[in-house]
């Protein structure tokens, strides 16, 4: 297998993107990577697209092929990739497989969804399609299942409902500073918990938004690199795994099994202990889900993770960073392009391109999550140059 490194990068803004559709947002991704990267769609062999609603959010398929039309990347192999709310890093996982297994030279992933169309509770209905159909019938959500484990490891852990609302304040931070957030605005601790409950004890600044939006990275192999870009990052460990379709069926709801998994064999194979990760995005859906990732990648011990935020080590100028970018809480959450949005984060924070987020970073880590932790992606990433 051969080293993988990324040599350029996009991001659309994020948000409400009025008239335009998901075709739109992944061209505009797509060819401002390869304008980062500095290469031409001919150069393309393989062309990735992670996507996990099109036909149902508005009846939009064959998505890649269509893409590679509108970029000018013809003849490349394309290919959707959808693995729910981590479609995007499926489709990392899946764009590192084609370069470091010798089909690719050079490989562009794009994702990307259109969502803003749809009220919350269709957009919400269409998400929910992923939980078993047993659950589904029940009137199951994700967001209801965050309520329970919320409510179930603030009880089991007697951590303070004040510690959810600072990783909110603190992704809220963070997204100010990124232009292309959804929200680029402060919040207080006071406005998170005085917001209208959702699913209790979570209220609405524990949530991310319904967002449209676009991402994109280009992958060569590493020993190439260097006559694409002066700096680049490589990719030093991929891994995934799932956990149960069932929910309720895990021996222990506030362990995300997958994530551990997932974590511990991207470790393993990127040689990298956890002291040497300068910066991290986590999958804040909801902002639980970041507590109970750090948890399980080894990075808290089970039932401390919620100090983290409430103590400042998780702030940029904390002992470890997370969600530099705003995290999906602020930044928002296009499903297809939210896993792909975080390896640009990491990509931007190793070669110095963070702008005001900037951190002092030369290893980054990005864990994806599908579903309520259902299958998930952890990639660790390193300076290149």
């Amino acid at each position: 297998m051969r080293d993988v490194a990324i040599v350029g990068a996009s991001m659309t803004k994020f948000g409400v993107r009025e008239d335009e559709w998901v075709m739109d947002l992944l061209a505009e991704a797509g060819g401002a990577c390869i304008a980062d990267a500095g290469i031409t769609p001919d150069d393309i062999d393989h062309l990735y697209v992670s996507n996990m609603a099109s036909g149902e959010f508005e009846g939009q398929t064959g998505v890649p092929n269509a893409l590679a039309h509108d970029l000018g990347a013809i003849p490349a192999y394309t290919q959707r990739v959808d693995q729910t709310s981590s479609s995007g890093a499926a489709g990392m996982y899946a764009a590192w497989q084609s370069v470091a297994s010798g089909a690719s030279d050079l490989t562009l992933l794009v994702g990307g969804e259109k969502m803003t169309h749809r009220t919350t509770g269709e957009a919400t209905d269409v998400i929910a399609s992923l939980t078993h159909p047993v659950e589904y019938k029940q009137g199951v959500t994700l967001p209801s299942f965050a309520g329970l484990t919320a409510r179930h490891y603030l009880d089991r852990f007697d951590a303070p409902r004040e510690a959810l609302g600072h990783v909110a304040v603190k992704n809220h931070s963070n997204g100010a500073l990124n232009p292309n957030a959804q929200f680029q605005k402060e919040i207080t601790l006071e406005k998170a918990l005085e917001s209208p409950m959702v699913a209790d004890p979570l209220r609405l600044y524990d949530f991310c938004p319904v967002t449209d939006g676009s991402a994109a990275l280009a992958l060569v192999p590493a020993e190439h690199a260097e006559s694409y870009a002066d700096e680049f990052a490589r990719i030093a460990g991929i891994a995934g795994a799932t956990d149960t379709h069932v929910v309720h069926e895990r021996a222990d709801p506030t362990h995300m099994g997958a994530v551990a998994e997932s974590g511990a064999a991207a470790f393993e194979q990127s040689g990298h202990e956890h002291e040497d990760v300068d910066v991290a995005e986590l999958h804040d859906m909801f902002t639980i889900l970041e507590v109970m990732q750090l948890e399980a990648l080894g990075f808290e011990e089970q039932g401390e993770g919620w100090r983290a935020a409430m103590e400042g080590r998780s702030a940029r100028d904390g002992e470890l960073p997370i969600n530099t970018s705003g995290g999906l809480k602020s930044k928002g959450h296009p499903l297809g392009a939210s896993g792909v949005a975080q390896a640009v984060e990491v990509y931007e924070q190793l070669v110095g391109g963070a702008g005001d987020r900037q951190v002092e970073a030369d290893v980054g880590l990005a864990c994806n999550v599908g579903g309520f932790g259902n299958c998930v992606i952890t990639t660790i990433m390193e300076a290149g140059a």
